[in-house]
C-alpha cells in the first residue's frame, strides 16, 4: 500500500500534462499572448507594403447592396476593423490552431444582418469570397460555410506568430466541402478576401 501511494506522488498531475500539451497548439498574437475567445483583435498582413488590416466593403459601389464583403485596407497604416473569434467548442477559452471557429467584426453596418464571416459564391464572377451575414455557433450542415481555421504559415512558422487563414470546416462529417487557403485577390483596384492560390500570411494584434 505504501509503495502504491509513493508511486502516485511521483507521477505528474494529469491536468498539468494536458495543459502543457494544449498550450503548444494555441494561436498567439504579436506580443506572444494567446488569442482569447471574445477578445478584439486586428488581422494584419505579415509582409509590409501589401495593405493594412481587414474591413468591410460593398461589392458593388453603385448600389446599396448587402451582404458586405471582407476586404483589405489599401494603406498599411490602417488596422482595419476589430474582430473576435469564437471556437466551435464552448469550453475553449483560447483559440486553438487547426480548429473551427466563427469570426465576427465588432462593428455596426448599414446591413440588417450579422457581421459573422461566411464563405459565399459571388454570382457575377463565380469566385468564392468571404462575406458577412453568417450565423454564429450551431455547428452542422446548415452553418458549414461559417467556420474558418488558423494554420501556421511557413515550414518552421518563422517567429511562431505568422499564420494563415483557411476554410476547411469539420463541423459536418457527411458534408462535402472544398477546402482552401483564404487569401487576398485584387479586382477593380480593390483587395478582396476569398479563395486564392497563395495564402495570406497574417498576424494578430490586440485591439485593446
Amino acid at each position: 500500500m505504501k509503495g502504491f501511494l509513493l508511486l502516485l506522488l511521483l507521477l505528474p498531475p494529469l491536468a498539468s500534462a494536458a495543459t502543457n500539451t494544449s498550450t503548444s497548439t494555441i494561436v498567439r498574437d504579436v506580443e506572444g499572448k494567446p488569442l482569447r475567445r471574445g477578445h478584439e483583435y486586428y488581422i494584419l498582413p505579415v509582409i509590409r507594403g501589401r495593405g493594412g488590416g481587414l474591413t468591410l466593403s460593398q461589392r458593388d459601389e453603385t448600389a446599396n447592396t448587402c451582404p458586405l464583403y471582407v476586404t483589405q485596407e489599401s494603406h498599411e497604416t490602417s488596422n482595419g476593423l476589430p474582430l473576435t473569434f469564437s471556437p466551435v467548442h464552448p469550453r475553449d477559452k483560447l483559440v486553438p490552431l487547426s480548429t473551427d471557429f466563427n469570426v465576427e467584426f465588432s462593428a455596426a453596418t448599414i446591413c440588417v444582418q450579422s457581421t459573422v464571416w461566411k464563405l459565399d459564391i459571388d454570382v457575377a464572377t463565380g469566385r468564392r469570397c468571404v462575406t458577412t451575414g453568417g450565423a454564429k455557433g450551431d455547428p452542422g450542415r446548415h452553418t458549414v460555410s461559417n467556420w474558418f481555421k488558423i494554420e501556421r504559415y511557413g515550414s518552421d512558422s518563422g517567429n511562431g506568430k505568422d499564420y494563415k487563414l483557411v476554410f476547411c470546416p469539420g463541423v459536418c462529417n457527411f458534408c462535402k466541402v472544398l477546402c482552401g487557403d483564404v487569401g487576398i485577390f485584387v479586382e477593380h483596384g480593390r483587395r478582396w478576401l476569398g479563395f486564392t492560390d497563395m495564402p495570406f500570411p497574417v498576424m494578430f494584434k490586440s485591439a485593446k
